[in-house]
């Protein structure tokens, strides 16, 4: 079952642990697609409610294979004053081409016609892999309230066409493969959604201010000391469940378990998790 109350406590460890001041709401490791509209619909209240006046932006990913419910979910965002939506593609009828893309993101987008819209670019999990770089030519006659893309692909070609694409810079480009974020800065990004900054939130602020100064030496220790945890834990087998249970244990806030048909993270995996991340010596020296 969800579980509310720990979101106030959450918020308060993103801003001041974390120096994390912007959420992504019932995305991947939300589990936003294993919870009924219901419960999507609470926690996005609730992320809102605790979020005020204390993050700056609060996107609410309202996909879902119906188009009727994610149209719901848009509404929603927009009478509760997210910040932003984002919709993943339907991946179980998927669209086939960029025109079907597109026709399903504007049903969604224009019943939410003055909140911004990200597009959330997940291929490994939806199948659906048209190219952001023709997703956007055009994009904005048909959908007014375009902002960007959430790009979760290990595709640094199609993202770098679409920066180099994004002349006039109107939209924004959030990076979601977390070991690969220091070589996405480098082609354009600008921003990142990801599961780690949960956890590695201030080491990725610091990466980033390393990468804007710029100081490519520190910025790339950042980076390959947070590629050495993730590619110890993937070995491990690392998915939502896992991820749950580091940020359990960093931020001592219980995360819970996860829901069927993901199964929790075993004692053995917390055990040589927490030893690999208590091992790492950082740059800041922490």
């Amino acid at each position: 079952q969800i579980n509310l109350s720990v979101i106030g406590q959450y918020v308060d460890y993103l801003v001041r642990e974390q120096n994390v001041k912007n959420v992504f709401v019932n995305g991947t490791t939300g589990e936003g697609l294993s919870l009924n509209i219901q419960e999507r619909k609470q926690l996005a209240e609730e992320w809102v409610r605790q979020g005020k006046d204390k993050l700056d932006h609060v996107i609410i990913h309202v996909g879902a294979l119906s188009l009727p419910e994610s149209q719901e979910l848009a509404r929603h965002a927009a009478a509760i004053g997210a910040s932003a939506i984002a919709v993943i593609a339907p991946f179980f009828f998927k669209p086939t081409n960029k025109d079907e893309l597109i026709a399903f993101l504007q049903k969604v987008a224009s019943e939410a016609p003055a909140v911004p819209f990200y597009y959330y670019h997940i291929p490994p999990l939806t199948g659906v892999k048209i190219r952001v770089e023709e997703l956007l030519d055009g994009i904005k006659e048909q959908i007014p309230t375009f902002q960007g893309v959430k790009f979760s692909d290990t595709d640094l070609l199609d993202l770098a066409q679409c920066i180099n694409k994004n002349e006039k810079e109107q939209f924004a480009f959030l990076y979601g493969v977390d070991e690969q974020l220091l070589s996405a800065l480098t082609i354009g990004a600008n921003g990142a959604v990801g599961s780690t900054y949960n956890y590695l939130g201030r080491k990725t602020n610091l990466m980033l201010q390393a990468f804007e100064k710029p100081d490519i030496a520190l910025a790339q220790q950042y980076q390959f000391l947070t590629g050495e945890f993730l590619n110890f834990v993937i070995k491990l087998g690392f998915g939502v469940a896992q991820t749950k249970a580091v940020m359990t244990f960093v931020s001592g806030i219980p995360m819970g378990p996860p829901r069927l048909p993901l199964v929790d993270a075993s004692e053995e995996f917390i055990v040589k998790a927490k030893a690999k991340l208590d091992s790492i010596v950082w740059p800041d020296g922490d």
